[in-house]
């Protein structure tokens, strides 16, 4: 078990953490800012995203916890490490994997003015909260819990991996709105969920004297749902597997429907707000499901006292495979094929930006026909909400950021974030464009990058793009 918990803190130290792009939240010059604001500003007529290229975004880290704080070297034994690691963390923090790889985007301007967009884009999401109780049942045991009870509620946690459609339209409504929307199809490969789960496990002395012990497991309500594993066992090798999975991210698994909706509002010459809604959906799960489910309690006083040993010279009776079957019996594990639905995790930006400094665009040194309307500057600072809601609730991230253009081709934003993570995520965006080509690069937690174990939260993002025609 140890073992097993050793591993488990490997792989949170460094899995993805994570959707908050604060980074391209609001640039323009990237096409893909669409996707976090359907109603975003548009500067471009078309646009083509490179395929594979046009957007990779991946993040790494985790909430109450560092790599470092569990590998570093020449700080004693890991061990002593790992245990101090369960006791200082709490069971609200999180570990997160969020990976995102567009394998098709594009967009043109039509004649009624109306951008429209779309693409295909896949998903990987995965959200672990951290089971401190069950974790020092599993590293400490409950010899120095008598009378503790152990909360299998901790136990919460979900993840998918799915491919997106989606379809948008951006319309500039006035000079100072512009709004937009965008409808999207999920289409699902797999998923697995554990959450609302009930119950504890408690060892008492016990009363009637046949043991000194007594283990209960009070109330068990602990379920697990799946889609897409079940038939995956029954296939032979990697390649088998890979292909199924390609099906089904071509609608052959499990279907969602969803939306996006965003706008933008300038307020006077300088000022802008902008918001938006982001995966307002639901997945239908019918395909492929089994739910695996524990629900009853259980006491136990001792092995020998529910199976008495045999006489000398008898078979040995199998204790444990006994054990387990009482077990079953009494709470119950039952494998359940009905279907369910699930919410997506819905998410919602807000921002509000301040420009100044010198026009920009049309290359005129003043924007003299329009006086009352919105202008484009070289600087502007600001701040973005960004919440994303999550099986216990809403996480929460604060961003104040500082956009210059340094020369017509070339753009760059700074973001300070605080969130869950971090309250030192320094991070930079650049965007370049250089002939119809788009390329931008974007990296969270600049501090660390010298040491990225002691970070815990490091995100990159990268796109290429073909952009033709700015508007006048």
């Amino acid at each position: 078990m140890r073992t097993l918990l050793i591993c488990l803190f490997a792989f949170w130290g460094g899995t993805s953490i994570a959707q908050n792009k604060q980074l391209l939240y609001g640039m323009d010059e990237v096409p893909q800012h669409l996707l976090l604001n359907p109603g975003g500003k548009v500067s471009q007529k078309v646009h083509i995203g490179i395929p594979l290229l046009s957007q990779l975004h991946v993040n790494a880290g985790a909430s109450g916890i560092a790599a470092y704080d569990i590998f570093q070297e020449n700080a004693g034994d890991i061990n002593d490490r790992i245990r101090t690691a369960i006791f200082d963390m709490e069971a609200e923090d999180f570990f997160t994997a969020t990976e995102q790889l567009h394998l098709l985007d594009f967009g043109w301007r039509a004649r009624n003015e109306i951008y429209f967009s779309g693409g295909v884009y896949q998903e990987l999401d995965i959200i672990s909260y951290f089971p401190r109780d069950l974790a020092i049942l599993a590293w400490e045991g409950n010899r120095d819990y008598i009378g503790y009870p152990f909360d299998l509620g901790e136990l919460n946690v979900s993840g998918e991996m799915m491919t997106v459609y989606h379809f948008g339209a951006n319309k500039a409504l006035t000079d100072a709105l512009t709004v937009g929307v965008r409808a999207k199809l999920y289409s699902s490969m797999i998923q697995f969920s554990s959450t609302d789960n009930q119950g504890t496990f408690v060892t008492e002395v016990s009363e009637d004297g046949d043991n000194i012990y007594r283990h209960r497991l009070i109330d068990a309500d602990v379920s697990l749902q799946t889609a897409g594993f079940a038939s995956l066992q029954e296939l032979d090798g990697a390649n088998a597997v890979t292909s199924e999975l390609l099906g089904r991210s071509l609608f052959g698994g499990n279907i969602g429907v969803g939306f996006d909706i965003g706008a933008t509002y300038d307020i006077g010459r300088n000022w802008t707000v902008s918001g938006s809604i982001l995966d307002a959906g639901v997945t239908f799960y019918g395909k492929d499901v089994e739910t695996y489910q524990v629900n009853g309690s259980y006491d136990l006083s001792g092995i020998e006292l529910i199976f008495p040993p045999l006489g000398e010279g008898e078979e040995t009776i199998p204790y444990y495979s006994n054990l387990e079957d009482d077990i079953e019996e009494r709470v119950g594990l039952d494998t359940i094929t009905n279907g369910y639905t699930r919410l997506r995790p819905l998410k919602v930006n807000a921002a509000v930006e301040y420009r100044f400094g010198l026009p920009v665009g049309s290359g005129a040194a003043c924007d003299c026909k329009n006086l009352n309307g919105a202008i484009d500057t070289n600087q502007a600072i600001g701040g973005q909400l960004y919440t994303i809601f999550r099986p216990k609730g809403p996480q929460l991230a604060a961003t104040a950021f500082y956009y210059r253009k340094l020369w017509q081709f070339l753009s760059a934003k700074a973001t300070y974030t605080i969130d869950p993570y971090s309250f030192s995520n320094i991070g930079l965006g650049v965007v370049a464009d250089i002939g119809s080509f788009n390329m931008y690069l974007a990296a969270d937690n600049l501090l660390w990058y010298n040491n990225l174990a002691k970070a815990k939260s490091v995100s990159l993002q990268l796109g290429l793009n073909i952009k033709i025609g700015e508007d006048d």
